[in-house]
């Protein structure tokens, strides 16, 4: 048993979707979460900035003793995991990899669609993965630029979501994919809204929820769960504008956010 907490990072408020799944499937489990608001978003910046970022978020959150670290966003998962478990002792893993098989597990035609940022999307990191595992699937992917501001601003179950979700998803459609990866962290949230568009023929893959079966899959296989039974407790720290992370990540985890506090990333 080891009843250190686990680290979770993003670069802004999208890594919450992933706390969400998190606190559902390891609910004795403490968080630490640190969204880097100062600096997002983090998709159209270099790789060596990325990385950078990646390194002084993973630091910080060592410093709270973490026994393992979360990337809680795509386009760092793509860019420094590797980076990053050269570089520290504690297991670190991202959301891709665990998108990627989730797909190669769902689809039964071979073809899979991927919606994400433009960072993530031209990064081609889900595509590359899943031909990894699967060499003969046919994939076609998609930024949907939209999605995050519509879901920051609380609008996810309003008609404007569910005209330019259409607006997205009908190429999707047209390609006839049975499996599409929500390549976003925010994207989540509209979950409903595609499904209703993409219809019951397709699978939806959540790599915020995969990635928490994998932390715990991790976890135990190493004899690091807590296993105390007792109420889990959750820190965030972010780098800017804690009023608007405590206003906007409640509805990511829908729940009130107590306990946010803002740091100086810089300094790690």
């Amino acid at each position: 048993m080891d009843t250190r907490p686990i680290g979770v990072f993003d670069s802004g408020i999208g890594g919450l979707t992933v706390v969400k799944e998190i606190m559902k499937i390891l609910p004795y489990e403490d968080i630490v979460y640190f969204g880097d608001t100062a600096r997002v978003p983090y998709g159209s910046k270099s790789q060596e900035t990325i990385t950078k970022f990646a390194k002084q978020n993973s630091r910080f959150l060592l410093s709270k003793d973490v026994k393992a670290i979360v990337i809680a966003c795509n386009t760092a998962s793509a860019l420094a995991l590797e980076e990053l478990n050269s570089e520290f002792d504690v297991p670190i893993i991202g959301v891709i990899k665990p998108g990627a098989s989730a797909a190669v597990r769902a689809t039964k035609t071979g073809r899979v669609g991927i919606i994400g940022t433009e960072g993530t999307v031209n990064s081609r990191a889900y595509e590359k993965m899943i031909r990894r595992l699967f060499k003969e699937v046919e994939i076609y992917a998609l930024p949907c630029p939209l999605f995050v501001p519509l879901v920051e601003e609380g609008w996810a179950e309003k008609e404007v979501s569910y005209m330019i979700a259409k607006e997205y998803l009908q190429p999707f459609k047209e390609f006839d994919v049975d499996t599409l990866v929500l390549g976003c962290t925010h994207y989540p949230i509209l979950t409903n809204v595609i499904g209703k568009i993409m219809g019951d023929g397709v699978t939806l893959i959540n790599p915020a929820e995969e990635t928490a079966i994998e932390l715990k899959s991790i976890l135990f296989g190493n004899g690091l769960q807590n296993t105390s039974k007792r109420n889990a407790e959750y820190s965030y720290y972010v780098s800017d504008n804690p009023d608007k992370f405590k206003r906007v990540g409640g509805n990511f985890l829908n729940r009130e956010i107590e306990n946010i506090t803002k740091i100086d990333i810089e300094k790690y």
